[in-house]
């Protein structure tokens, strides 16, 4: 859920699958970083990683994931918690975050989904079309 008290309207984030992954693990030990949100660059490539935890805290640890692939950013934009994720205009599901253990060479971005998703369960292949879009806004207090 974004803040619609800083939150305005902003683009999808658009991307292509060039490298699909197969593996799942439940000992990861991936850690969310502080940051709600990252700005990526047309050209970047980041990893898809799904995730069944919901633990939004700065630097929860993050063990049970599987594996989707590389995406390559076709355009710059700002990918949000809480944005969700499609792939081939099927939506798998919602950024959780980011993972930095791989800087400067990617981040890790971290989807929740109910259950571990991997670029074999899903049937990926290279050149699928990848978007994060915006999700929804917070409910009004």
């Amino acid at each position: 859920m974004r803040n619609t008290a800083e939150d305005g309207p902003k683009r999808a984030v658009r991307a292509t699958l060039v490298k699909v992954l197969l593996h799942r693990r439940t000992d990861r030990g991936m850690t969310l970083l502080e940051w709600a949100s990252r700005c990526v660059r047309r050209g970047e490539v980041h990893e898809l990683v799904v995730t069944d935890q919901w633990d939004p805290r700065p630097g929860a640890r993050i063990d049970r994931v599987g594996f989707l692939g590389f995406a390559e950013m076709e355009c710059g934009g700002v990918v949000d918690r809480g944005d969700s994720l499609s792939i081939d205009g099927t939506e798998h599901g919602t950024v959780l975050g980011f993972d930095g253990c791989h800087l400067p060479n990617h981040y890790n971005i971290l989807i929740h989904a109910p259950h571990l998703l991997t670029g074999a369960s899903l049937g990926l292949s290279p050149e699928l079309p990848v978007t994060f879009r915006q999700g929804p806004a917070d409910e009004p207090a």
